[in-house]
């Protein structure tokens, strides 16, 4: 359980900040001016299947405010983490699509398909090059290899844990009838004592690529249980599901309505 003593702080500073992703723009002012700064949308695939390693591919748009300017447009990848950032194709006309096959990107890096594991990621980045300044996107596709999405083995009785909230018991996580990609926890707050009378937790997970968005939702209306005049628990965040194992990692922000606990770390395994 929890320090119940905890002083909660509630925040009221926002920070906006902006930044380039290219040292070339931090160092040269004018470089801001000139450089084309590549953007990634509509990914779709944006996973590789395990189940068919010789076809499987992740595809994406690229597009940029002036393509008359791109000189090239540079497709970068990388292996686990490491950053290689190896070129694996080059190109120029905008709004490109870009797909990037399993096969083709690990021969790139100089690896058969034999010694690709499950959870094994590739990075996809995009450069530009204009007025010779080099401008690297701040997104980019970080494309795993998992297992195809299965509902009946992203629930039923599981586990959470979490050092940070120092919180550890079993939910259950039920699948929506209708929608086989939104999924429902129940008992994280039943197995720390309080009522769940609000619950369960709606989490939605992205077809695209496993990741998994949690709106801001109450649990439990009151925490008298823990010796706490607060009220309305809430948990708001997001996360990512592993489809060959069906464990979820996930960060919530857990709050009130007189104030917030920050960020915590959730890990639920399958029992």
């Amino acid at each position: 359980m929890k320090n119940l003593n905890l002083i909660i702080s509630i925040l009221s500073l926002f920070i906006i900040t902006s930044c380039f992703d290219n040292e070339e723009d931090i160092l040269n002012p004018a470089a801001k001016k000139e450089g084309q700064i590549p953007t990634i949308s509509n990914v779709n695939p944006g996973v590789f299947d395990s189940n068919d390693l010789q076809n499987t591919y992740v595809e994406f748009q690229v597009s940029v405010d002036d393509a008359n300017a791109i000189e090239q447009a540079i497709v970068q990848v990388s292996y686990n983490e490491q950053f290689e950032r190896v070129t694996f194709d080059t190109f120029n006309t905008f709004p490109a699509t870009i797909r990037v096959t399993l096969a083709d990107v690990a021969a790139s890096l100089g690896l058969s398909l034999s010694e690709v594991q499950l959870g094994d990621l590739f990075t996809i980045e995009i450069l530009t090059v204009s007025n010779g300044v080099t401008t690297r996107s701040s997104a980019n596709v970080n494309a795993s290899v998992v297992c195809a999405y299965n509902p009946t083995a992203v629930s039923g009785s599981y586990h959470s844990v979490s050092a940070d909230w120092a919180s550890e018991g079993d939910i259950t996580i039920t699948v929506d009838e209708d929608d086989p990609f939104i999924v429902y926890v129940s008992g994280l707050e039943e197995m720390e004592g309080l009522v769940e009378d609000q619950g369960p937790l709606k989490m939605v997970i992205n077809p695209v690529d496993y990741s998994i968005s949690v709106d801001r939702q109450v649990l439990a209306s009151s925490l008298d249980p823990w010796g706490l005049s607060y009220t309305n628990l809430a948990y708001e965040g997001s996360g990512t599901l592993n489809t060959c194992t069906g464990t979820y990692e996930m960060l919530f922000e857990i709050s009130v309505d007189q104030g917030s606990w920050g960020t915590n770390a959730f890990t639920f395994t399958p029992n």
